[in-house]
């Protein structure tokens, strides 16, 4: 029977922040994706953790991170102030990156990245900064627009996975897939709101992540 490793993570980033994270590491990996999650969540997202059982049942290693301490948490979700703050997040999301190319059980292995809501934002931006470590992208239900200015320096593929039902976000899905130079598709699931929480909904989202980690398109393709 196929066996995974559980551990806790501390990631110390370039600014000192210490940043927790469970990685867990299937058996037979191929691959490792790291999450950045949305504001107001945390690591412990069901819908993220959702996710993560799906891509480990496909040979993916899986790091669910916070990208801001218990005390940066407790301010923002008074103020909000952090949750919006793509470049402190996507910095703090490449040491994390940069720490799964080092980690005794991720070393060696192609990195990809799901975000969701803001994190995709950050993902997107850490991806440009990282573009020969980072094979590949995932959004859900995520706020891509806000990366900006680092939307055409992405080259890993990336999937836009949006609510039918969410149309504020897919119109913004949409205008920033414009600007993506890199191979990039948006997958609409059917009935969808923003957090995917009707019946079937996540489970098509997770279907699709696990795709595009597996394998990415090299074309792109709407």
């Amino acid at each position: 029977m196929a066996t995974e490793t559980m551990e806790t993570v501390h990631i110390r980033t370039d600014d000192g922040a210490v940043l927790i994270g469970d990685l867990q590491v299937p058996e037979r990996v191929t691959g490792a994706v790291l999450f950045a999650h949305g504001s107001g969540s945390s690591r412990f997202s069901p819908r993220n953790r959702t996710v993560a059982a799906a891509l480990r049942g496909e040979g993916l290693a899986t790091l669910l991170l916070d990208l801001l301490t218990e005390d940066e948490e407790q301010i923002d979700a008074v103020t909000a102030e952090h949750r919006f703050d793509i470049p402190l997040l996507a910095r703090r999301l490449v040491s994390a990156v940069d720490e799964l190319t080092r980690h005794e059980g991720t070393a060696g292995l192609p990195v990809g990245l799901f975000g969701a809501s803001t994190g995709a934002a950050a993902a997107l931006t850490a991806a440009a900064q990282r573009p020969g470590t980072v094979y590949a992208v995932v959004s859900r239900g995520g706020r891509p627009d806000l990366a900006g200015e680092a939307l055409p320096d992405v080259l890993a593929p990336v999937l836009l996975i949006v609510g039918g039902d969410d149309h504020q976000v897919l119109r913004l899905n949409e205008a920033a897939a414009e600007r993506m130079r890199a191979p990039h598709r948006i997958h609409i699931v059917p009935g969808a709101t923003h957090l995917f929480e009707e019946p079937g909904t996540l489970e098509e989202a997770a279907r699709e992540a696990a795709k595009w980690f597996a394998l990415p398109p090299t074309t792109d393709g709407e």
